[in-house]
């Protein structure tokens, strides 16, 4: 990866291999923040030990994007999860501003992007708490899909390659920096209410019958907003269903896959 222009408030580790780009800023995060300060970006090549939500594997072999940003917000541990829909929107601007036109992307409710109905890229966020309830760190991870993607998984993934794009992973990761300091700042501003707003303007589904699937049961309902906190209400027969975590399926997209 060619020499990276990133805004004076990261500092990258550029790394050719880890166990897992979250594992290291783990490491150094726990060192303290005078060695680890906010904006510490932790980039890899490869990963050999990825990880996505609730402990799945990530495949990460060379030719993709993966890293890990260190944050040190004076907030409630209840906010932590804000960061999430940040980052969403600054992966969704990202690939519009590096990408070609005539691509649909979409964020994917919780941390997901998809790239042509497709995931192309995947958020994974961790935090330590102290005892006051603030975060002594919160820890960002993305994975996107460059040049190779899996094709053993339960949402069907694509990356840009296989999209015919020829952006670099440099090209993305300093994209991305721009757009996550700018919505973080929006954030800072005016609160969750406007990074809720404009993440509901980008995401898939709203309005649509949607599947989510939850550790102990799937539920099936009409997808109809978040709530101030990134909630998903969920419009079912039995009644609104709030979820806090869980993976979404699309009805929808199913049917097209099966008749193509």
């Amino acid at each position: 990866m060619s020499q990276l222009n990133l805004p004076s408030a990261y500092h990258l580790v550029s790394l050719d291999t880890v166990d897992s780009t979250n594992a290291e800023a783990r490491r150094r995060a726990m060192q303290g923040e005078e060695a680890t300060p906010d904006g510490t970006l932790i980039l890899a090549k490869q990963q050999t030990e990825g990880r996505g939500r609730r402990g799945r594997t990530w495949h990460s072999p060379p030719g993709n994007l993966y890293c890990s940003l260190v944050l040190r917000p004076e907030i409630p541990i209840a906010r932590a999860a804000e960061f999430s829909f940040i980052a969403a929107l600054a992966v969704h601007d990202a690939l519009g501003t590096v990408g070609d036109a005539g691509h649909q992307v979409h964020c994917k409710w919780p941390n997901d992007i998809l790239l042509n109905d497709h995931k192309v890229a995947g958020l994974l966020l961790e935090t330590e708490t102290t005892a006051s309830g603030v975060p002594d760190w919160i820890i960002l991870g993305l994975g996107l899909n460059v040049a190779v993607f899996p094709g053993d998984t339960d949402f069907p993934a694509t990356s840009l390659r296989a999209e015919s794009w020829a952006a670099t992973e440099g090209e993305i990761l300093e994209s991305f920096c721009r757009h996550f300091l700018k919505w973080t700042n929006t954030w800072l501003e005016d609160g969750f209410a406007p990074i809720r707003k404009n993440w509901l303007w980008r995401c898939y589904g709203l309005g649509e019958e949607i599947e989510v699937r939850l550790e102990n049961e799937s539920v099936s309902g009409v997808f109809e907003d978040l709530d101030e906190h990134g909630v998903l209400l969920l419009k079912t027969a039995d009644g609104e269903r709030r979820i806090s975590a869980g993976d979404v399926f699309f009805p929808s997209l199913m049917t097209e896959g099966a008749s193509s």
